[in-house]
């Protein structure tokens, strides 16, 4: 979503530069020629001083401007990986561990599956609820249905089991490696 938000946001403000920018080097109607300035003296005297409810409406669609802006840049700020996931102690407590850890532990043991050239783990969701995104990058002789047998077996069965969350969704993304073929001589 943040995604799509930035190229619109990056379009939009490249579209209103160009087009402020040819106002500028052609000095077109806006501006009535390179000699005139930006706002008569007759200008000045009907906007400038001048009471009416025009002034509201563009002081409110600053204000809107900067409150969006505001949240973009908030949405920016925010981490898209979870911090820490709460662990049920079993007696009435939890624990928390931290997510960089937990990623990291079940990240060694896929990468440890054969076939795989390479894993990272990522933890989304909330403190919770979380979900892994397993990226996974496969050899070129693995076959993706073992690994994800593996992956769905024993890794996810011992990260399950070690937080103490049986729902504990996950989702896999595999890339093969790409691979140059080995010169005969």
């Amino acid at each position: 979503m943040i995604g799509i938000v930035n190229r619109t946001l990056l379009a939009v403000a490249g579209a209103v530069l160009l087009a402020a920018g040819v106002v500028l080097l052609t000095a077109v109607r806006p501006l009535k020629g390179r000699a005139e300035p930006l706002l008569t003296a007759a200008d000045r005297r009907r906007y400038l001083h001048a009471d009416g409810w025009w002034w509201w409406v563009l002081i409110a669609a600053l204000v809107v401007c900067l409150l969006l802006a505001l949240w973009w840049l908030l949405a920016q700020l925010k981490r898209a990986r979870l911090r820490t996931v709460a662990v049920d102690t079993g007696d009435g407590a939890f624990a928390l561990l931290r997510g960089r850890a937990l990623s990291d532990a079940v990240a060694a043991e896929a990468g440890a599956l054969d076939g795989v050239a390479g894993c990272r783990v990522a933890l989304r969701g909330r403190r919770g609820s979380p979900a892994l995104r397993f990226a996974v990058e496969l050899e070129p002789h693995a076959v993706p249905a073992d690994t994800l047998a593996g992956l769905a077996g024993p890794v996810l069965t011992h990260a399950r089991t070690s937080t103490n969350l049986p729902g504990l969704p996950a989702e896999a993304r595999f890339k093969v490696t790409s691979h140059r073929a080995r010169r005969v001589s």
